[in-house]
């Protein structure tokens, strides 16, 4: 018998991809290295914006005339510069996530449907931003200069909250999800979970075509509200059964192995790290930024600065950000490999993603730029497995696109 070549394998799966298709990809992946850089540009533009209007300085001395109001002070000045900030960033998020979207074929969203959830989010990030920005605030005030540790902390908290309230009061207002309906993909899933121990009634299809033609699955949530969501993007082309088994045995290895709990550990200390440099930085950038009327880092008219110094912050930890995403994403397609045992139905859903993804960058373009591994490396770790765990599945069937919620 002849031995399964894994580097074949890969070679012929990439091969798929057309010439035009793959261009596309490339074109696509490189302009967003460049947008990180651009995005920078924009966050110290728009906090040098707000300084000098001097609107958070004004509102700060007109609610502290008569007496100190820190916390009102905290919040109507994190609102107000949250707003701001949305407004004069509106435009380049129009451009970043609509606009280059539809241009590549990746969205059929008309922009009042962009605009209207873009509004709908902005209203959530400014109630939950808003106290948020508070307890920060008061942290800064009561803990001194050990408030960067204490921060983490509240990153850690803000974030296990939204996990466990994003999936039942958030999630529904921008789509539908409904259970898996009964049929070959329901009966194939349920399967799969009681092999895997997911809980069976946490599988649901949402109408993600609302915004993107991505092709993509996720988990959400945290404990009783996690669950496992498949775009209908999926069956609109042309899942398989293989395919379904692979994409949602790489979604139940992060529900498994409790990935949004490692992520969130190490969320808590990215977090305290950014904010010892923005403790450390604060003056500096306070100068570079005339931000004259502006106090310590305990003043929340000081929000610009601070939001500048975390936007540098942030893009010089992209590469440690990736990597750490990249081991997970790992750990789930071997999690899928394992229990589904479907590597040709995962490498075919790997090179549906390769339209937004390009799937062979250099080692070095990987490193600095992807939070997920290549798609030829994920690919190639599935031909591997072949090799090594031929595939029992009988033969892929597509399947019918299972009923999708109503947009």
């Amino acid at each position: 018998m002849t031995s399964f070549d894994a580097t074949a394998a890969t070679a012929q799966w990439i091969a798929t991809l057309s010439p035009e298709e793959t261009a596309r990809a490339i074109a696509y992946t490189q302009g967003g290295h460049w947008l990180l850089l651009w995005g920078l540009f924009v966050s110290i533009a728009v906090a040098w914006i707000i300084i000098r209007t001097g609107w958070l300085t004004s509102i700060r001395d007109r609610l502290e005339r008569r007496k100190r109001r820190p916390k009102l002070v905290s919040l109507v000045v994190g609102v107000v510069y949250l707003l701001m900030s949305f407004v004069l960033t509106l435009p380049w998020s129009i451009y970043q996530n609509w606009w280059r979207e539809k241009a590549y074929g990746l969205t059929e969203q008309p922009l009042t449907g962009w605009l209207t959830e873009a509004l709908m989010g902005t209203g959530i990030s400014v109630v939950f931003g808003g106290l948020l920005i508070v307890a920060l605030y008061f942290l800064i005030r009561r803990t001194g200069r050990a408030w960067w540790v204490w921060g983490g902390g509240l990153a850690g908290v803000a974030v296990i909250f939204m996990l466990l309230v994003a999936p039942i009061f958030i999630e529904p207002l921008f789509n539908t999800y409904t259970p898996a309906p009964e049929g070959r993909v329901r009966d194939a899933v349920v399967e799969l979970a009681h092999r895997t121990g997911t809980p069976d009634d946490k599988i649901f299809i949402y109408d993600g075509s609302r915004q993107s033609d991505r092709y993509t699955a996720n988990v959400s949530g945290l404990g009783g509200s996690a669950r496992v969501a498949m775009s209908d993007v999926m069956f609109n082309k042309g899942a398989d059964l293989s395919e379904v088994r692979g994409v949602v045995g790489h979604e139940m290895g992060h529900y498994v192995h409790m990935h949004s709990l490692w992520m969130t550990g190490v969320m808590i200390m990215l977090a305290m790290v950014s904010f010892f440099l923005a403790d450390r930085l604060y003056p500096l950038a306070r100068h570079l930024l005339g931000a004259r009327r502006v106090g310590d880092i305990a003043d929340p008219a000081g929000l610009p600065v601070l939001g500048a110094i975390l936007a540098i912050v942030g893009i010089l930890a992209t590469p440690v950000t990736n990597t750490l995403i990249r081991t997970i994403e790992e750990d789930a397609d071997h999690f899928s490999l394992v229990h589904a045992n479907e590597p040709d139905g995962l490498a075919k859903a790997l090179i549906k993603t390769a339209e937004y993804r390009a799937p062979s960058p250099s080692a070095l373009e990987e490193f600095l730029f992807y939070d997920h591994p290549s798609v030829e490396n994920r690919v190639r770790r599935a031909m591997e497995w072949k090799a090594a765990n031929p595939p029992q599945a009988p033969s892929p069937e597509t399947v019918e696109t299972p009923a999708t919620p109503a947009s």
